[in-house]
């Protein structure tokens, strides 16, 4: 994998220079210059998810440089790494494989001389031998009843994706509750509790290391909690499982060895949800569905590994993101899912984007003097139009937006559907064009200016927005749709020379939590602190009485 500053490029002071000559440039006049504009900038992902990016603030030039700049770059290069199983996370050694979890063939995958494909599908065949027989019934509690509730108790990666997938699909959701347990605050933990029967809940623990404070305060708590109440020894045996890379800490901490479920280092935890960490997915929707899942990230996969720069759907939207970036100096991206079940999406998505790219450090070991990832954020629509899509329309912050939608939706009611459609196509159409010009020779407000005033109404347009359409919300295209935010991302990594598998900014916080708590209950208070933090620790201490 090449270490180039983007910067020196040769495509990238070009676009700078084409930058000046685009800049202004409205968005009817690209459309009025291109009548076939829809057409020429619209992908098919086969017949399951399309890709509308014609309402960018791009042209023929601009996808021309952008592409000069990946092949630069050498990112075909870097996509044929990560597939081989190079170790392209430098920073930690280590090789980056989630592809590898929903690969289909059946070729070998070596890392340090062992063929992971054969553990990948002996740990599926335990997925699916295990989970058909809690779905079933046949696995029972220590009383001899079947069970009916699941709780994930994990964090990051170990959260945010199995959560965003079975709230996703929630419409292939079986018999099982399945709940989630991620913060620290007490509160949570509590509130779960209120909601299941001991007699027929299993917990899965799920954390790579095992040793993420968050989950296994959270574990310790329910595991004693669980003893508390039921005084059975067998309890732990029957009801307590592991999702992890670290075997011996999982045993160490009670868990029998049956009821271990791996995954591996190379395994990052924000791609782990295609692994045993999503286990409570498999129980959610079935291993059938599951099995539809993977299929789908892995057609994704080979989309991306084999299709042409030009016509490759996550290189398409990287470069588009970078172009505003570092062209346009955008600070924020928006992702709206105009679906309730896809309400996760964009959470799931902010861990992904700015826990990868959040870097200032380059693969050469210098400051970068480019932005890296953009603010992520959103919500689904309809909600977010009443609420912050004025700012969108008529504030003075220019934010690029994904707009997600199904074409077919799982629950027709009258023409609910219609109407979201129709709402997401017209916020779309608004924010390219605004109301200051003719759409289709029908003018939406005659007079935006009158007596040198500019009236309120008016809304400039000329907002980029991609619009994505899925055929319907099924296992196969929520897979291919993660999967092409994955390699977006990790595309925008390799042109802008930073490591996204690691997350050096996250440990700072916890070794700094870890000695502030230590004071907690400590006479005299660590004097290495700033004074605001020792006042805090002070009043704290005061106030709880410690």
């Amino acid at each position: 994998m090449k270490n180039i500053n983007p910067t020196k490029t040769f495509a990238w002071q070009q676009l700078k220079n084409h930058f000046i000559d685009i800049k202004n440039i409205q968005m009817k006049d690209f459309f009025n210059i291109d009548k076939e504009r829809f057409s020429n900038y619209s992908l098919f992902f086969e017949d399951e998810i399309f890709l509308d990016f014609s309402k960018n603030r791009i042209n023929y030039e601009t996808l021309r440089l952008l592409f000069m700049l990946a092949r630069e770059c050498y990112l075909s290069n870097a996509i044929q790494s990560m597939f081989l199983g190079d170790k392209i996370n430098k920073t930690e050694n280590r090789s980056v494989l989630h592809t590898a979890l929903r690969n289909q063939l059946n070729n070998n995958i070596v890392v340090d001389n062992i063929n992971i494909m054969a553990m990948i599908k002996e740990e599926l065949k335990k997925i699916k031998k295990f989970s058909n027989s809690i779905i079933n019934g046949d696995w029972k509690g220590y009383t001899g009843k079947s069970i009916s509730d699941v709780v994930n108790i994990g964090i990051g990666g170990s959260h945010l994706g199995p959560y965003m997938v079975t709230e996703s699909l929630k419409y292939y959701k079986n018999h099982l509750n399945i709940h989630y347990v991620s913060n620290i605050d007490g509160t949570e933990v509590v509130e779960v509790l209120k909601r299941i029967n001991l007699e027929t809940t299993i917990f899965l623990i799920n954390s790579k290391s095992f040793s993420t404070i968050e989950t296994i305060s959270n574990a310790d708590y329910l595991k004693n909690w669980c003893f508390l109440r039921t005084k059975c020894k067998e309890y732990f045996t029957r009801h307590f499982f592991a999702l992890c890379e670290n075997i011996t800490a999982a045993l160490n901490f009670g868990i029998h060895d049956k009821n271990i479920f791996k995954f591996w280092k190379w395994v990052g935890g924000r791609y782990s949800l295609w692994s045993a960490s999503g286990l409570s997915i498999v129980l959610s929707i079935g291993f059938k569905n599951f099995e539809s899942l993977l299929y789908g990230s892995y057609m994704m996969d080979q989309h991306f590994l084999h299709q042409e720069l030009s016509h490759n759907i996550p290189v398409v939207l990287a470069l588009i993101s970078i172009w505003y970036t570092n062209f346009f100096n955008i600070e924020t991206e928006a992702i709206f899912p105009y679906d309730t079940y896809m309400h996760a999406f964009p959470e799931y998505l902010q861990q992904s984007y700015m826990e990868s790219n959040g870097k200032s450090i380059d693969r050469n070991g210098k400051l970068v003097t480019w932005k890296t990832s953009p603010i992520i954020w959103g919500h689904s629509g309809t909600n977010s139009q009443h609420s912050f899509f004025q700012l969108l329309h008529q504030g003075t912050m220019f934010v690029p937006c994904d707009f997600i939608i199904p074409a077919i939706s799982h629950n027709s009611v009258n023409d609910h559907h219609e109407k979201l459609l129709s709402n997401f196509l017209a916020q779309t159409q608004s924010l390219a064009f605004g109301n200051n010009i003719d759409i289709n020779s029908k003018t939406i407000f005659n007079s935006i200016i009158s007596n040198n005033k500019i009236s309120y109404k008016y809304c400039p347009g000329n907002k980029p927005t991609n619009s994505i359409m899925l055929k319907k919300i099924t296992p196969y295209s929520l897979g291919a749709l993660v999967a092409l935010y994955e390699h977006k991302i990790f595309v925008q990594g390799i042109i802008l020379n930073i490591f996204s598998f690691d997350q050096w900014g996250v440990e700072l916080g916890k070794l700094v939590a870890n000695s502030i708590f230590n004071d907690f209950f400590k006479k005299n208070i660590n004097n290495s602190y700033d004074s605001s933090t020792e006042g805090l620790v002070r009043i704290y201490k005061k106030w709880s009485n410690i």
